[in-house]
C-alpha cells in the first residue's frame, strides 16, 4: 500500500487529525465522484426529454387496387399498385404530465441513497481508528508504569548494593534484584515493539508514514453531541427516494400533449396526386397502460417504506442496547479507578515499611521485591482502567456520534 503521506521526523497526532486522515485514505471515497457522475449524467439524459424528436424514415408498399373503376364515371384512372416514400417527422414535448421532472427528482434521490450508504460505511472507520489509537494511548502508558517501576528497582539496586558492602545482605539478594531489572527491561523491549506495530497498523490506516518517535495527543473525555448518525441519514434519504417513485407514478398517469410536423415525399400513385406533402398538427395522447400495475405499484411502495422503516428501528434498538452497555461499563470504570487510587496508596504504604524493615534487618530482599511488584501491578491496573474509560468514552461517541471538545 502507498502511503500518501508522511509527517514531520517528530510529530504529535490527535485523534481527529486520525479520523480525516483515515476517511479520506479509505478506498471507497472514490465513491463519492462516481456516484456524482452517475446522477449527472442520468439528469443530463432526463432534461434531453423536452428536445425535439426526429424521425426519418423510408418505406415501400405494394398494395391491390383502391379505386373501383366502374364507379369512375367512364374514365379510366390510371393507378399503380406500389408506392415508395421517404419522410421526417418532428414532434415536440408540450406537456408531458410532470415525468420528465419526476425522473429527475428519482436520480437524485436515488444518488443522496447511494451517498448516504457510503457515509455510513466510512463512518465504520472511526470504531478501527479508536482501537488502534487507544491501543498505542494504553501501551505509552505501559511504558511509563515500567519506567516507574525501573527506577524503584535501581534504587532497591543501590540499597542491596550498599547492604552487600556493610555486610547486612549478600550476593544472592543482589543477583535477585538484578534478575527484576532484566526482566523489567525485557518487558519494555516487548512493549516498545509491540507500539512500533500498532503504529505501523494506524499509519497505514491513515495513510501516513509514523515514525517511532512519534506521539499521539491524549483526548479529553468532554464532549459534545454534534450531529446525527449517517445511518439515520440514508434511512430518510431512502424515504424520500420512495416518494420520488409514488410522484412518477402519478406523472405517468396524466396526458401528454405534443406538436408535430411531417415532410414527405413519395412516387406517384395516380397523376392526380402531388408527390410530396407536408403535415402540422396537434396531439394529445393518454396511455392508461400504468393503471393496470398501479395497485401493485403503490403495494410495492409500501412494503418497501415499511421495510425502511422495520431498519431503522432495529438499528435505534441496537444502537440504544450498545449506549446502555457503553455507559454502565463506564460507571463501573469509574468506580474501579476510585478502589485503584485507594489500592495504590496501600501499596506504595507498604512498599516503604518493607524498606525500612530491610534496613533494619527485619524484612528479606524477596519481601521488599514483592512489595515493589505490587506497586507497579496497582500502577498499571489504575492506568489499564484510566484508558479503558477514555476508550469507552469514545465508543459511546461513535455509538451517539459526538464530538470531543477539546485535548488535556
Amino acid at each position: 500500500m502507498l502511503l500518501s503521506g508522511t509527517l514531520p521526523s517528530w510529530a504529535q497526532l490527535t485523534i481527529d487529525q486520525c479520523y480525516d486522515w483515515a476517511q479520506s485514505n479509505y478506498p471507497l471515497i472514490a465513491q463519492y465522484g462516481l456516484i456524482e457522475q452517475s446522477r449527472d449524467y442520468t439528469l443530463n439524459n432526463a432534461s434531453k426529454g423536452w428536445l425535439p424528436q426526429v424521425n426519418a424514415s423510408v418505406s415501400g408498399y405494394a398494395f391491390t387496387d383502391v379505386i373501383n373503376q366502374s364507379n369512375a364515371m367512364g374514365q379510366a384512372i390510371a393507378m399503380k399498385n406500389a408506392l415508395a416514400s421517404a419522410s421526417v417527422t418532428v414532434s415536440q414535448t408540450i406537456y408531458d404530465g410532470g415525468v420528465i421532472a419526476a425522473k429527475k427528482q428519482l436520480a437524485q434521490a436515488q444518488a443522496d441513497v447511494q451517498r448516504h450508504s457510503l457515509d455510513a460505511t466510512i463512518y465504520e472507520v472511526r470504531s478501527r481508528v479508536n482501537q488502534l489509537y487507544f491501543a498505542v494511548l494504553l501501551i505509552d502508558q505501559r511504558l511509563r508504569m515500567n519506567s516507574l517501576l525501573l527506577g524503584d528497582l535501581r534504587l532497591s539496586q543501590k540499597t542491596v548494593q550498599s547492604m552487600v558492602n556493610n555486610g547486612v545482605a549478600n550476593q544472592n539478594d543482589l543477583d535477585a534484584v538484578g534478575v527484576e531489572l532484566l526482566s523489567c527491561e525485557q518487558q519494555a523491549i516487548g512493549l516498545r515493539g509491540q507500539r512500533q506495530a500498532y503504529m505501523q497498523m494506524l499509519g497505514a490506516l491513515i495513510g501516513r508514514e509514523l515514525a517511532p518517535t512519534d506521539t499521539l495527543q491524549l483526548p479529553n473525555r468532554d464532549i459534545e453531541a454534534n450531529g446525527r448518525r449517517p445511518e439515520l441519514e440514508c434511512f430518510d434519504s431512502q424515504e424520500r427516494a420512495l416518494q420520488a417513485r409514488r410522484n412518477l407514478l402519478d406523472a405517468q398517469l396524466r396526458p401528454h400533449l405534443s406538436a408535430m410536423g411531417m415532410a414527405m415525399v413519395h412516387t406517384k400513385v395516380s397523376d392526380m396526386m402531388k408527390n410530396g406533402m407536408l403535415v402540422g398538427g396537434i396531439t394529445l395522447s393518454w396511455n392508461i397502460g400504468a393503471l393496470y400495475t398501479r395497485k401493485n405499484d403503490l403495494a410495492q411502495l409500501e412494503l418497501d417504506r415499511q421495510q425502511i422503516s422495520v431498519n431503522r428501528e432495529t438499528f435505534l434498538f441496537n444502537n440504544a442496547q450498545q449506549s446502555r452497555l457503553s455507559n454502565g461499563q463506564i460507571e463501573s470504570l469509574q468506580q474501579q479507578i476510585t478502589k485503584d487510587d485507594q489500592i495504590v496508596q496501600l501499596r506504595d504504604n507498604i512498599r516503604k515499611r518493607d524498606e525500612k524493615r530491610l534496613m533494619g534487618g527485619l524484612a528479606s530482599v524477596n519481601d521488599l521485591l514483592r512489595s515493589i511488584n505490587a506497586v507497579s501491578e496497582a500502577r498499571q491496573a489504575r492506568a489499564l482502567h484510566e484508558m479503558q474509560l477514555l476508550q469507552e468514552t469514545y465508543n459511546l461517541n461513535y455509538i451517539n456520534h459526538s464530538h470531543r471538545n477539546n485535548y488535556e
